[in-house]
């Protein structure tokens, strides 16, 4: 009774896990590129009674007897497929179609990965993220860009005019990983390279393995709310369960210890 009430507490302390998971997913819905995460289990480790085919056993038991000890939450595995694209008309809305993270340049110097191509100029007519970081690869708009075009090769041109034809303002580099659910996020729709990502591949959209740019359009997040919902709601009937499961453990805990009485 004393192991059923452990045993019960470790499946609620899973489930608070996956329903607070859940609930970030369903929090940004609405955040581009954002990746849903799903929370993943393995049981504890079990008390053997008495082993499998035991010869000590009068005619070695074909199955053992063993209690195992409850659950635990091992990982938040994150899903990065791609997410649904939406025409927003914005000429420095960029989404990637295919495999690969825009290369952010940090002000510590280090480099994050995003799938967010919502793109903004700043004072310099730098293009950089909605926080203001820059790319890896410096794009500079000339100030008197009367059109910016943004090529599925990464490469940024405008229309200045001074000049008939279009003026090169570099062009945009893209980072693949072995591992893309290895990745650490860090907030900010941002995610850093980690040993289990693996040493990102440098290119160029459409290399090998790579995918291209699409130019006014936005990556939604891969969250689908109809998904969340149902995990929502089995998530809150394993919590249920296992509440159920103390409750009947405190009342035949309470039934032995009135025994003497």
């Amino acid at each position: 009774m004393i192991r059923a009430l452990s045993t019960a507490a470790t499946g609620m302390d899973a489930q608070q896990t996956r329903l607070d998971v859940t609930a970030n997913n369903i929090a940004n819905v609405s955040t581009a590129g954002f990746k849903r995460s799903r929370a993943e289990f393995q049981d504890l480790m079990y008390q053997q009674v008495r082993a499998a085919g035991d010869p000590r056993q009068l005619n070695a038991p074909p199955t053992a007897l063993e209690v195992g000890m409850g659950v635990r939450t091992v990982t938040t595995s994150r899903q990065h497929s791609e997410g649904d694209l939406r025409q927003t008309g914005n000429p420095l809305d960029v989404a990637i179609e295919g495999r690969g993270y825009f290369v952010v340049q940090l002000p510590n110097g280090e480099r994050a990965y995003t799938r967010d191509g919502t793109f903004k100029l700043n004072a310099e007519g730098r293009v950089v993220t909605s926080d203001g970081y820059g790319l890896s690869t410096d794009i500079v708009v000339p100030p008197d860009a009367q059109q910016i075009t943004i090529a599925p090769d990464g490469t940024v041109t405008a229309i200045v005019p001074s000049d008939k034809a279009p003026v090169d303002a570099g062009r945009i580099e893209l980072a693949a990983f072995v591992n893309p659910a290895g990745l650490a996020a860090q907030g900010r729709n941002l995610f850093l390279e980690t040993a289990a990502s693996g040493t990102p591949v440098l290119g160029h959209p459409g290399d090998v393995g790579i995918g291209s740019l699409s130019q006014g359009t936005q990556e939604l997040s891969n969250v689908k709310v109809v998904e969340e919902m149902v995990d929502l709601i089995a998530g809150q009937r394993a919590y249920e369960v296992n509440s159920r499961a103390i409750q009947a453990s405190d009342q035949m805990l309470s039934t032995a210890t009135n025994l003497s009485r």
